[in-house]
């Protein structure tokens, strides 16, 4: 059973949250349609500013952040065990390009506004055509290195605890944009994937730099451990 005090936050983060969102997403848009590219970021990274806002003073989720993201270009892999990580990602990260599943790029004005902010399309069928579009959008996007790409290689969110495999996609990427990676492991999923969410404390954990040109089944081995860092893994390999 929910407790009293975490419906009370909840219904307050919902109305907040969603509520400003009525008013900065629709700037956005128009920002957008302006051809204002500057501002149209500013208010991407507004909103995303906003639920982090939110999140904190209304359902008492602070943030903890171990490590740190290097400089110059790297291939960001990301835990994903709810919406929070994915939101926040303008605010973890200094403007990502964003690998995202090509059905919301598909979304009417919402697919236009985040390819114009800079996210590449992940089509289910990769072959190998479509992963070379995918590489030269995204090395277009990264300004030769000055953004950081973001992947999340389990495809999807997926529960805490658990430790699925990296989706084929990703070992294909980290080989063809020969870049090194840092994985970032997150705990959103106990307190924030809930309809219902709780307060308390949302770590992200970004490991070391893992080296390019790794062979296959090390480089996933060692982003595949570092995302689950805070995890109790459940069914690991």
């Amino acid at each position: 059973m929910p407790r009293p005090l975490d419906v009370l936050r909840s219904l307050a983060f919902y109305a907040a949250f969603y509520g400003g969102s009525m008013l900065i997403v629709p700037t956005t848009v128009v920002l957008l349609l302006l051809g204002s590219q500057r501002r149209f970021r500013i208010a991407v990274h507004a909103w995303s500013a906003w639920h982090r806002l939110c999140s904190r003073n209304l359902l008492g989720q602070h943030l903890r952040i171990e490590g740190e993201l290097p400089s110059g270009a790297v291939l960001v892999a990301v835990k994903h065990e709810s919406f929070f990580e994915a939101i926040d990602l303008p605010q973890l990260l200094p403007l990502p390009v964003v690998f995202a599943k090509a059905e919301l790029m598909r979304i009417p004005l919402w697919g236009m506004a985040a390819a114009r902010y800079g996210l590449v399309a992940v089509e289910r069928e990769q072959g190998a055509k479509t992963l070379r579009r995918m590489i030269a959008a995204a090395r277009e996007l990264s300004d030769n290195g000055a953004r950081p790409l973001a992947i999340f290689p389990e495809g999807t969110r997926v529960p805490h605890g658990t430790c699925p495999e990296l989706k084929s996609g990703f070992a294909g990427l980290y080989k063809l944009l020969d870049l090194p990676v840092v994985a970032v492991a997150v705990d959103s999923g106990p307190l924030y994937h809930r309809w219902w969410k709780r307060a308390g404390t949302i770590t992200y954990r970004f490991s070391e730099v893992i080296p390019r040109g790794l062979p296959r089944h090390e480089a996933e081995a060692q982003v595949r451990a570092a995302m689950n860092a805070l995890n109790a893994p459940v069914g690991a390999a």
